[in-house]
């Protein structure tokens, strides 16, 4: 019980951050202009710095994170693919089919999980969020758009894909941390140095975020939440449970692995919803799942802590 309330207590602050932006939703004091501001901020400048500088404290054997990108890189894909299974068994619509394909395998990485992993298990553990990041992020917008498209009823635009997945600046950064890593290039101090301040800001900035969208949105009906608790039980626990129980005898060295089964725990992110409205999805679902995964996540981030050790 101590081991769980010292897990608790780990992730505590940052569920404080959470609901601090959620009084200033519910007081008026933000609206959701605050949201895109601030996810505008955390997408082009916060988050591509918390990258880089995370990526500098890389090896520049760059071979020796390649199982933590495959096994990483299998869990997604094979999460895409579930979705066939279990729409097929519960004969669900076509825009929920489609929906899924973001929801199995997604869980909010980045703005939640880096966080989280930085509490739990200190600085030296960033390299490992930054790279598991990037592997959720390339997937997401290569085979998980691609299976939302080839599921429409209009043509697929390969094209488009494409030049989306270049201009994401979260990839774009991984690129440049990687290149500068390989090539051992020397980064002033200065250039260091600003990367990290804006590094250091991003974490209350998206979390204050996710409070402020977690505010806006109506509970709605009892029943309505029935399939959204369902599906957060299946994403936050039995997938990565499974995942935990084919990984735990690997190879894989032991911070690399708690940091897979963690992001893999983690409840929907914004980045799904977003792309919903977008590809016109089930987006009241995918905004439930949010809201829902993250008010549990209270309490099953810390377990899955207590649990990993």
């Amino acid at each position: 019980m101590d081991a769980f309330l010292i897990a608790f207590e780990t992730v505590l602050p940052l569920f404080l951050v959470i609901f601090i932006g959620l009084l200033f939703s519910k007081t008026g004091a933000a609206n959701v202009h605050w949201i895109d501001i601030l996810n505008k901020y955390a997408l082009w400048i916060g988050f591509p710095a918390l990258v880089i500088v995370s990526l500098l404290q890389l090896q520049s054997e760059l071979k020796i994170y390649l199982p933590l990108i495959l096994i990483n890189s299998a869990y997604i894909v094979a999460g895409i693919f579930l979705t066939f299974p279990i729409a097929k068994l519960f004969r669900l619509p076509l825009k929920t089919k489609q929906s899924l394909f973001l929801i199995l395998p997604f869980g909010n990485v980045a703005y939640l999980g880096i966080p989280v992993l930085e509490n739990s298990y200190g600085a030296e553990i960033l390299p490992v969020a930054a790279i598991i990041a990037s592997v959720y992020v390339f997937w997401m917008l290569t085979l998980g758009l691609l299976m939302v498209e080839l599921h429409k009823k209009k043509a697929v635009h390969p094209g488009k894909l494409a030049t989306d997945l270049l201009k994401n600046p979260l990839l774009l950064s991984v690129f440049i941390g990687l290149a500068i890593v390989y090539f051992q290039i020397s980064v002033p101090r200065f250039a260091e140095q600003t990367l990290r301040f804006f590094s250091q800001s991003v974490t209350a900035v998206v979390l204050f975020s996710l409070g402020i969208f977690l505010g806006l949105h109506k509970a709605g009906k009892p029943g309505e939440w029935v399939q959204v608790a369902l599906l957060s039980l299946l994403t936050m626990i039995l997938l990565p449970a499974l995942f935990y129980i084919i990984l735990k005898n690997s190879s894989l060295p032991a911070k690399e692995l708690k940091a897979t089964i963690l992001e893999a725990a983690m409840p929907l992110g914004l980045t799904p919803y977003a792309l919903s409205v977008q590809y016109d999805l089930d987006s009241k679902m995918l905004a439930r799942l949010v809201v829902f995964g993250t008010v549990i996540s209270l309490l099953v981030i810390p377990l899955w802590i207590f649990l990993l050790g």
